[in-house]
């Protein structure tokens, strides 16, 4: 994984943390909830993709070891 999409992946994940508080303190209204739903989804998208990539890389590197060492 690039160090731009290891940094994305963390500042999304933190920025999805930071959404999930502020809801589940239920200090916000429901038109700044909403906002914040729309955000959180958008960003869990973006975590499920870089998790996938990294998923489908590991396990091609995988693939590779087993291999090279028949």
């Amino acid at each position: 994984m690039s160090k731009k999409k290891e940094s994305n992946f963390e500042e999304s994940l933190n920025r999805l943390q930071e959404i999930s508080n502020e809801l589940e303190s239920g200090s916000v209204g429901l038109e700044e909830s909403i906002k914040l739903y729309e955000e959180g989804i958008k960003l869990a998208k973006i975590c499920y993709s870089t998790l996938k990539d990294a998923e489908l890389k590991v396990t091609e590197l995988k693939k590779q070891l087993e291999e090279s060492i028949r």
